[in-house]
Formats: C-alpha cells, structure tokens, sequence
C-alpha cells in the first residue's frame, strides 16, 4: 500500500500544537460537537494533548505520548488540527482525533500528515478509543463527520461500525413516580466511572439487575451499562431499573442522557443487542449515529 505524503493545501503550513491555538483548537472542535455532547473546555482539551483520558484509561496508558499538530494558514489561523501516538508494544500508529471543521481537503491532509509523521507501520488505527475531548464517545460519528470518514477511506483506512449513540432528555422525569410503582433499586456511589451503581434483588438476596450511570456532566448524565442477570429476564426488570437510572440522574441535575450499544454483532451472536436496543428504542432514545473505528494494514 502506497504511503499518502503529507500534501497540504495551498497557504498551509503544519507545526506543533502551541499554547496559544487554544481558542481556535477548542472551536473547531466544538464546531463537531454532537447531540448530547458537553461543550470541550480548555481542561478538557489540556487533558487529551497530555494524553489522558478517564474513559479507556488503560489504551491510553500504553502509548507513547502523543503528538498534536495544527496546519495553520500564513496569518497563523489554524484550520485543523490531529492528535496521534505509537504504541510500543506492537509498534502500531494511532491517529486518536482530528477536527478540520469538515472541510474535506484539510482533514485529508490531517490524515495524510499523521500518517507521514507515525512512519512505515505494520498497522495504523483511527478513531479507536475514547479522549478526554468528550464523553466517552469511542469512534468516529460517520454522519456528522462524512468528510473525515472519507478521507481516511480514501487513505487506505477500513472502517468497523462498532457503536450505536443514542440519547434522550429527562425533562418530565419524577423520581418520586417511578420509584412508586418499580421495586425501589439499591443505590451505591462508584469511583470508575464516577457516579452511581444501582441494584435490583430478588427476595433470596440474589443479584436480579444492576446499572451504572455517571455524574453528571453539563447536565449530561450516561448511561454506562445496565444488565438483567439471565434467570431473571423477561419480567420486565431492565425496563424498571433503566427508569429509576434515570429518575436517579435527573435527581442530579442532568438534564439529558447518553448510552452506547456495542452494537456490531448479527441477531443470533454472543453479544446479540436486539433485545437491548429495542428497550432503547422504546423507553425513548434516539439514535444520533454510528461510532465508526478504522484499521489501516501495511
């Protein structure tokens, strides 16, 4: 496979990321904000040049620190921006995120740079985990990023639908309702994710359902996981708990809710979602769009 060079567009010129291309990096990425996604804030941003992330902490854990370049026009605007790290346990590339506010020739040479920068690599992946830039959004949304997902298709990239991203709001949500007619769930604070567990039994003290939610963000609340043990589904369990979760965050303060839904494996598969994503469907959250991963081979 040929190696795209690092071909920029006319009046464009790439450098390292600087201190003072705060603002204009925090708008191009706010400029691909999704529905349900808090506004980047510089800490936010400060914490993905560093390379952390409290969501996929391990992945992050194991890579070089990263490096973040902006192309940036002869009056030192910057037009984009891409973030990307090796790995050296297998010696793979990353590229972990890149905004150019959809102009389809600045994220081309974004992709183009990063993948001049990581090098001749038996495997470069894109998109491949969470960043601090958002709330646990692991993927690429391919429709409202259709020029980024182009262009790493046209570099060669083979994009994996992983992820389905829905949201709700919580507007009308009275926790004093819900829990009136559900058995009242047992609810416990968490550390990883911070936020809040909550438990269903049945009466021999048996785990029947369990949930985790985090705290609030921006009035953002999301919906980690929720699990009805197999003895105990089809009795409506995973609807009850999933009404108090959200009773539970609206009670804090959020004022909207996310989820993912692993949702890459046929009817029928180990990790079947149908069942999931029809709770989803009717309990009132809508899709906002498929979270794409990329694995470029050499």
């Amino acid at each position: 496979m040929t190696l795209r060079t690092r071909r920029l567009p006319t009046g464009l010129t790439a450098r390292a990321y600087q201190a003072g291309d705060e603002n204009q990096v925090l708008e191009l990425i706010n400029a691909d904000r999704l529905p349900g996604q808090p506004t980047c804030t510089p800490a936010m941003l400060g914490e993905a040049v560093a390379g952390r992330s409290t969501v996929d902490a391990g992945w992050w854990a194991e890579l070089d620190p990263p490096r973040t370049e902006a192309l940036v026009d002869q009056a030192g605007r910057v037009a984009g921006v891409v973030s990307f790290a090796a790995r050296p346990e297998d010696k793979a590339g990353l590229i972990l995120w890149l905004h150019g506010r959809e102009d389809p020739a600045v994220v081309a040479a974004l992709v183009g740079h990063a993948l001049a920068e990581l090098g001749r690599r038996p495997v470069v992946y894109a998109f491949e985990f969470a960043s601090a830039l958002t709330l646990g959004l692991e993927g690429l949304p391919v429709r409202h990023r259709p020029a980024t997902h182009r262009a790493l298709v046209e570099a060669g990239f083979a994009g994996r639908d992983l992820w389905r991203y829905m949201r709700r709001d919580l507007a009308g949500i009275d926790s004093a309702q819900v829990e009136g007619q559900d058995p009242v769930a047992t609810v416990t604070p968490c550390e990883d994710p911070v936020g809040w567990r909550l438990e269903v039994r049945d009466p021999q003290g048996a785990l029947a359902g369990e949930a985790t939610v985090g705290e609030p963000v921006d009035g953002i609340g999301v919906l980690w996981w929720i699990e009805v043990a197999p003895p105990h589904r089809g009795w409506g369990i995973g609807r009850a708990l999933l009404r108090q979760a959200l009773a539970h965050l609206a009670g804090h303060g959020a004022r909207e809710v996310i989820l993912y839904v692993d949702d890459d494996e046929p009817p029928g598969g180990e990790r079947d979602r149908t069942a999931a994503n029809a709770l989803y469907d009717a309990m009132g959250f809508t899709e906002v769009d498929r979270l794409y991963s990329y694995t470029r081979r050499r």
